[in-house]
């Protein structure tokens, strides 16, 4: 028997399961996938995700599921396709169900921890900043492997200048480990 999410993204995601079509791919990086896959504690009310595939679902799902059409309305809750991530070369491959037989089109894809917090890096929001930081407490993370997929598979394939996105990788690195001194 599947595991369904919690309401009303339940709910949500049974109504737009109704009208899709075909099946397709949503892989999930924000607040939802850090709340319900890797339990930080935060509110949301949308569901981030990059790249849908097929492509050509990406209208059908923002017309019934966008924030202030139907469902979104009627649920409160809303799906937001991002194009600002910028996500590690290789994340499709390390991509997990959330979810899995819940829904019979819809397929929700959860990013790895490291891959979700380094897709937050080129915003870098007080919110995303606070999410690397509980994420890194709770996976914990190994800050050798968090360094080595910044470096091999973002950091050269980014918008911006590299520098700018190594101030930010190292400052996030730094409270990472500081927080950790702080709890010993």
């Amino acid at each position: 028997m599947p595991i369904f999410p919690p309401s009303p993204w339940k709910e949500f995601l049974q109504d737009l399961d109704a009208v899709v079509t075909e099946h397709c791919k949503l892989p999930c990086f924000g607040g939802f996938a850090v709340t319900l896959e890797y339990g930080i504690s935060r509110l949301t009310s949308d569901i981030d995700v990059l790249d849908v595939a097929p492509p050509r679902m990406v209208a059908v799902l923002m017309k019934e599921g966008g924030k202030g059409f139907p469902l979104a309305i009627k649920h409160k809750v809303y799906l937001d396709i991002v194009s600002i991530a910028n996500a590690p070369y290789d994340y499709e491959s390390r991509l997990r169900p959330m979810y899995p037989g819940a829904f019979q089109n819809i397929h929700l894809m959860v990013m790895d921890p490291f891959d979700l917090a380094l897709s937050k890096l080129k915003r870098d929001s007080d919110k995303d900043f606070q999410d690397v930081l509980q994420l890194a407490e709770k996976i914990p993370f190994d800050l050798y492997l968090f360094e080595k997929r910044y470096r091999e598979e973002l950091r050269d394939s980014t918008t911006g200048k590299p520098e700018d996105n190594d101030r930010t990788f190292y400052r996030w690195k730094e409270a990472i480990l500081e927080d950790r001194r702080a709890k010993k």
